[in-house]
């Protein structure tokens, strides 16, 4: 089979890391989600048996069926939104708005209309969005030397070594380096893994025009604005335009659909851990790097047959050491987003408008920064481009159908710009 030809260890060690990073930052949302619903422990079980094979299953088989990474994750915005908007509804209200939901984002891959709608948007503006999302776990990764100064020291000494003499197996040693230290000093909190089969729980559907206006409208607005619209500008971003958008949309709201009686509330494109597993660090060659996303996806779906058990073993590790590998993996995404979003003088402006808004984590309306930075870098680059003359785009920002962001595809992954050179993504 090819893909055992294919695979690598960067390739694994980038779908693991992916793992780690998505469900350790988020895992806790869902399960105040689960809880703001009054599930049962068996419930918020059944949430990760779905969630684990939902993401597990849409990530690994068309990333097989196209050769190249695809990234479905949980909307971690859409959970934030259900922990709040949940207290009063019971589980079955809950069921039968993931499921309107669900056919929501279905309708929205079917009909093409997202798909046009990112088309619209200019390469700076898109790599500008995915620079703001991703520095954010950059600036974490610094951020927890506050707590762990010798543990995040020891990673980014090693990371910097790595990549001087081994830069292919830079974040795999830097994991490994990482885990041996924390372990060494008993940091590793196993207590709290217990191997233990997880079985689904079905919950009939209540379909009530409140639980829609209250929780499918808004789980559904959330999730295209905050976690579709930067996967999309992820995988633009990285060179696989070519990606049909519009099926992956749909994969992901039909498999939100048949898993929802057990608890997936909305599954969407990934933006952080996609970035992961599309960078360079994954795999030297472009054409190889599905099986980071392969990986991850399988992962997935071992974390939704012992749900309980993997997650727990996920959330052993430190938050210092999560934060860390995870901005160091992006740190090459990071830098090559910033380098395309200025590398066009007559789009410079609005795209730092753009990543600022994004970095600056904003929310409005009870939509997240990535949505308002697209806004604000729109109305920025509109502000200053209508009513002059056209001016030539470089040669990044060129391409045969002349389509913002979807003409990027049309380049090699690692010719085109510095989009995601490195590293690696959510978002969760």
């Amino acid at each position: 089979m090819s893909f055992f030809k294919d695979l690598s260890l960067s390739a694994f060690t980038a779908g693991f890391v992916a793992v780690l990073v998505g469900f350790t930052s988020s895992v806790a949302i869902v399960f105040q989600a689960a809880q703001a619903f009054g599930a049962t422990p068996e419930m918020a079980a059944s949430w990760m048996w779905a969630l684990g094979i939902g993401m597990g299953l849409a990530s690994a088989l068309p990333s097989l069926w196209w050769k190249k990474p695809v990234m479905i994750a949980w909307s971690t915005p859409g959970a934030a939104v259900l922990a709040v908007a949940g207290m009063g509804y019971g589980m079955g209200e809950a069921v039968g708005a993931f499921i309107v939901c669900a056919v929501l984002i279905v309708l929205a891959g079917a009909t093409g209309w997202f798909e046009r709608v990112m088309n619209k948007i200019p390469m700076a503006i898109a790599s500008a969005l995915l620079a703001g999302v991703l520095a954010r776990f950059g600036l974490s990764a610094f951020i927890a030397a506050q707590t762990a100064l010798p543990l995040v020291l020891l990673m980014l000494g090693t990371y910097l070594v790595a990549k001087r003499l081994l830069p292919r197996y830079a974040v795999p040693l830097t994991l490994l380096v990482a885990i041996v230290f924390v372990a060494a000093r008993g940091q590793l909190a196993w207590s709290s893994v217990h191997f233990t089969l997880t079985w689904p729980v079905f919950t009939v559907p209540v379909f009530t025009w409140q639980a829609i206006v209250s929780l499918s409208l808004p789980l559904f607005v959330v999730t295209m604005a905050s976690q579709n619209l930067p996967g999309v500008a992820a995988i633009r971003a990285s060179g696989y335009g070519d990606l049909p958008v519009s099926k992956l949309i749909t994969i992901s709201g039909l498999a939100t659909l048949v898993l929802a009686p057990f608890g997936a509330f909305a599954l969407n494109l990934s933006a952080i851990t996609a970035a992961i597993c599309m960078g360079r660090e994954a795999h030297e060659d472009p054409a190889r790097r599905y099986t980071a996303a392969v990986s991850c996806g399988a992962i997935y779906v071992v974390i939704g047959l012992f749900g309980a058990a993997v997650t727990g073993l996920l959330t052993a590790f430190p938050k210092e050491l999560v934060a860390a590998i995870a901005g160091l993996a992006l740190l090459g995404t990071i830098g090559g987003g910033l380098a395309a979003a200025v590398r066009d003088e007559p789009h410079r402006e609005a795209a730092l408008i753009t990543f600022l808004v994004t970095l600056s984590g904003v929310t409005l309306v009870g939509i997240g920064s990535t949505f308002w930075g697209v806004v604000a870098g729109a109305l920025a680059l509109a502000v200053q481009q209508i009513g002059r003359a056209p001016v030539a785009a470089s040669s990044a920002e060129k391409a045969p159908a002349g389509k913002g962001i979807a003409a990027s595809g049309n380049i090699a992954p690692d010719t085109q710009v510095a989009a995601a050179p490195g590293a690696g993504r959510k978002n969760a």
